[in-house]
């Protein structure tokens, strides 16, 4: 008994020994007044820029205003749009009526000149209010709104210039909301031209074997308009930029089905996934491309063949690969890792007397056959980084061999 109490006054004095430590610790990170004002305003700045990443609104703009207020040192804060229109002022008392007016004007006329506007004594010289100062708010190279602030003294040139440093803190966290909004609408632009390349050639395919169907197997044609229904529902769908992996997979196999009622045995298909990954997100139509590509120009120019796809675990990472023996291509178009060699031609559109099993853009072992494989490349790159490009390994005759890798994990990357 006595040795099992000494052994947990040992521990205690050790739990109490590392306790101390890092409070001392603690306090030498933030001891001196220097130090608590410094993580005191980075702490503040963070908060403002938690309301303002998402663009400057009349939401954003009323909850930015008490760290804003707070890093201005002033007493009151007002936020104005691009078009000089207030979005939200704080509640203190000093903006009466007058005090209001002359913001509006001092705000319209700092985004009109595009620098500091300085009024002093805004609503006479008996007010509480000495001065206003205004700055504009500079995303890129237009004015995105402006910044007023209220004092009851006459600022200083310290005063001035925090104001003004804080002004520019705003214009960056706008500017990188635009930046964000523009790519949401990049990437919204690049699926939908994905979906222009793809779809032309794989509908006219698909249509025209659910037609031959009709007639002969009624049964058969009902089932692949469903199979169709799905894979168009799938494939236009309006929400997210990203998907699950067994989403994705789920869409190429309605896909697989309908050129399989196509090419019939000729074409083999098989799956190796870790069940691990299928959960996994990545872009929205990354895989879809390089599996149309296998069919389109590694098979049907030799009538058939087998594709493998295969998603494996590996570590804190999902690779993902689609691979065919069809014709392949030659790599001298690919050395210069640009995946632009395997983009189709503007007209690579199919023609009305084509039959149905004649696939457009595949008649030969040309690069012209391959598509979208840019739009992928760029979205994986977008999303995850360069180091998660497409890798493509061919040669002629030798069939062809696309892999990408997604992280099984990144920050901001949700369905």
């Amino acid at each position: 008994m006595s040795s099992d109490l000494a052994a947990i006054v040992v521990v205690l004095a050790a739990l109490i020994v590392v306790g101390l430590v890092v409070l001392i610790r603690t306090r030498r990170v933030v001891a001196t007044p220097t130090e608590r004002a410094v993580h005191t305003a980075l702490h503040t700045a963070s908060l403002a820029a938690r309301s303002l990443r998402g663009g400057l609104g009349a939401e954003s703009a009323r909850d930015a205003l008490p760290p804003l207020r707070s890093l201005t040192a002033a007493q009151g804060v007002a936020l104005y749009d691009a078009d000089a229109e207030a979005l939200a002022h704080d509640d203190d008392p000093v903006w009466t009526t007058r005090v209001l007016t002359a913001a509006d004007a001092a705000a319209a006329s700092a985004l009109a000149q595009q620098r500091r506007v300085l009024v002093n004594d805004p609503s006479g010289p008996d007010s509480p209010v000495r001065a206003l100062v205004a700055e504009p708010l500079i995303a890129g190279d237009a004015g995105a709104g402006a910044l007023v602030v209220a004092t009851v003294s006459r600022p200083g040139p310290g005063m001035l210039g925090a104001i003004a440093e804080v002004a520019r803190y705003v214009s960056d966290q706008v500017e990188l909301a635009e930046l964000d909004a523009s790519r949401a609408r990049l990437d919204r632009a690049e699926v939908l031209a994905l979906r222009a390349q793809i779809s032309p050639h794989f509908i006219y395919n698909a249509l025209n074997t659910i037609a031959s169907f009709v007639r002969t197997d009624p049964d058969r044609a009902r089932e692949l308009i469903i199979e169709f229904a799905d894979f168009t529902r799938y494939s236009f769908r309006a929400a997210g930029e990203y998907t699950l992996l067994s989403d994705e997979l789920r869409n190429i196999d309605r896909y697989l089905t309908l050129e399989r009622a196509r090419f019939g045995p000729a074409l083999d298909v098989k799956l190796h996934v870790a069940p691990e990954v299928l959960g996994v997100v990545l872009p929205f139509l990354a895989l879809q491309p390089l599996v149309e590509n296998a069919v389109r120009h590694g098979l049907a120019a030799k009538g058939g063949g087998s594709i493998t796809i295969t998603a494996r675990d590996e570590g804190t990472d999902c690779v993902i690969t689609v691979e065919d023996d069809g014709v392949g291509m030659d790599p001298q178009l690919l050395r210069s890792g640009d995946i632009d060699a395997l983009d189709p031609p503007a007209d690579a559109t199919p023609s009305r007397d084509e039959s149905a099993t004649s696939d457009p853009g595949a008649r030969d072992g040309s690069a012209g056959a391959r598509v979208g494989l840019t739009n992928v490349d760029h979205r994986l790159r977008a999303a995850f980084g360069n180091d998660y490009g497409l890798v493509v390994d061919t040669g002629i005759g030798a069939g062809t061999k696309v892999g990408m890798r997604v992280p099984k994990f990144r920050a901001g990357v949700r369905v």
